[in-house]
């Protein structure tokens, strides 16, 4: 903030507005915030009317959420949060992405300079260089989702900003203090049905075996398989991530067979305790298919430190078959998440961590790197995998012809850089007139953010709505099929493809 000048030495500056304030038309003093009902849905009076009628037709079903990270701790817990800034801009990636981008130091958003490891800023601060940057996320799909939490979720009347910020600050700890805005509470009010979290094969989920042995809790929290660190050989952290595991599991995993029997073992586990899918963040989706001699040769090589960056990458594609393998045998579904630089800042990844929006998206390829697995479990039918990209050229070109043939290829939905509305959009035009409907996961949310899953959801049924109303105008569908079409995105769809 710009504290302005003084003449007399030892007098306050007089405060002046913000930069935002002053430069922004529309952001100084106090602006009504209230979404417009007919947001994302189109412009034309025709269409927005079928359009208004297929979203009033799914608005209120319930939430099926088979892909996030939000932690069951939270839920199991059910402690109030403290602050909006702890809540809505220290753990969310594209709050502090943009921030960041912005000038906005990482330790000034609540993150722990693992460096110099002072104590992060304080939430009030960190409110507050939110509210005076709030013009920053005009246009963007993540201003539509916090505008949704706070007023949809929060009751918020009033725009962030420089002059709101402690005003806004002060309501809203208060509020959340408040029993209905504890987590169990949300959960209800926002009509969530299933939510899968992303958990760590070592985890005991104990908090998931809390809230299922809770009598007083009746909703449904499912964990998800996500191996990553376990099958990542280039990574510096293998080694004793494989220890980790062995311990977990019981099972030595000092061989490439002990390592892929504690693997089996711990996927077990993650079943009986209700979990129904993997999940993977692959650098791509390639695997490989070694005899056994050759993989435990090369699990020795790689583990005993003399091998180099190609005999690393080639195990983690080995490791990856391997758990498609598995999927071909227990049933779970194998998400793919590729296509991804991780910690493409190292010295950002140094100092605070990781998801901290340095992560840039890859250009991918799936026709040729998918062939292997799909030669073998493609049609098998206790084999299901969700494919995802972050690489839109794919859609058309390689995505949609291969759902469109194999019937365990779905195609997920546009994610992290891409769930936004008109990417979306993007997404179904390129897909549907291959691979129709049908072959497609539903909406995820992939999100940590606990608030926003209504307000996302609830962005993809519109940007639904919108689209199938084009589509009933062009006389392509009738408005009763559209209507069966946008309820089976949200319901039926999800359900089937990650089998729950």
């Amino acid at each position: 903030m710009d504290r302005g000048t003084t003449d007399h030495p030892g007098t306050p500056a007089p405060q002046r507005p913000s930069r935002a304030a002053r430069d922004i038309p529309g952001q100084g003093g106090r602006v009504p915030l209230a979404p417009h009902p007919d947001r994302l849905l189109p412009p034309e009076p025709s269409q927005r009317d079928i359009a208004r009628r297929l979203y009033e037709s799914v608005r209120d079903l319930p939430v099926i959420s088979p892909h996030g990270h939000v932690e069951a701790q939270l839920i199991a817990d059910d402690e109030a949060f403290t602050d909006p800034a702890s809540l809505l801009v220290t753990p969310d990636h594209y709050v502090t992405r943009l921030l960041h981008a912005n000038g906005v130091p990482m330790n000034e958003l609540g993150l722990r300079d693992g460096d110099t490891g002072a104590a992060p800023a304080e939430p009030r601060a960190v409110w507050r260089a939110f509210c005076e940057h709030w013009h920053l996320f005009l246009g963007t799909a993540s201003r539509q989702w916090i505008e949704a939490e706070l007023h949809d979720v929060l009751g918020v009347t009033v725009q962030p900003s420089a002059e709101t910020a402690d005003e806004l600050f002060d309501e809203l700890s208060e509020r959340l203090r408040r029993p209905e805005f504890r987590p169990r509470a949300l959960y209800e009010a926002f009509g969530i049905e299933v939510l899968a979290t992303t958990d760590d094969p070592a985890d005991d989920l104990a908090h998931h075996r809390a809230l299922a042995d809770d009598p007083s809790w009746s909703g449904r929290v499912v964990p998800t398989f996500r191996p990553d660190r376990y099958l990542d050989a280039t990574k510096p952290g293998w080694p004793s991530a494989l220890d980790a595991l062995a311990e977990a599991s019981g099972i030595d995993t000092g061989d490439y067979a002990g390592l892929v029997c504690a693997l089996e073992n711990r996927r077990e586990y993650f079943r009986t305790h209700g979990a129904t899918a993997t999940d993977h963040s692959a650098p791509d989706a390639g695997t490989l298919y070694l005899d056994a001699g050759e993989a435990q040769r090369l699990f020795e090589r790689v583990r005993s430190g003399a091998a180099g960056p190609e005999d690393a990458r080639a195990l983690s594609r080995q490791l990856l078959g391997e758990m498609a393998r598995m999927s071909g045998e227990d049933g779970m579904v194998m998400a793919l998440h590729t296509g991804v630089r991780r910690g493409h800042h190292p010295e950002t990844f140094r100092r605070f961590g990781p998801d901290t929006g340095h992560d840039i998206p890859l250009q991918a390829e799936f026709t040729t790197t998918l062939q292997p697995m799909l030669e073998r479990f493609g049609t098998n039918p206790r084999f299901q995998t969700v494919i995802f990209t972050l690489d839109e050229t794919v859609f058309s070109r390689e995505l949609a012809p291969l759902a469109g043939f194999y019937p365990s290829v779905y195609l997920g939905a546009p994610w992290w850089f891409l769930d936004a509305p008109r990417a979306m959009q993007r997404f179904r035009d390129a897909v549907t007139e291959t691979a129709g409907f049908y072959r497609n996961a539903g909406f995820i949310d992939d999100t940590r953010g606990f608030c926003s899953i209504p307000a996302r959801h609830d962005t993809a049924r519109r940007v639904d709505a919108a689209h199938l109303a084009s589509l009933v105008a062009e006389h392509v569908v009738s408005e009763d099929d559209a209507a069966t079409v946008i309820r089976d995105l949200h319901d039926r769809q999800p359900r089937t493809a990650f089998r729950l």
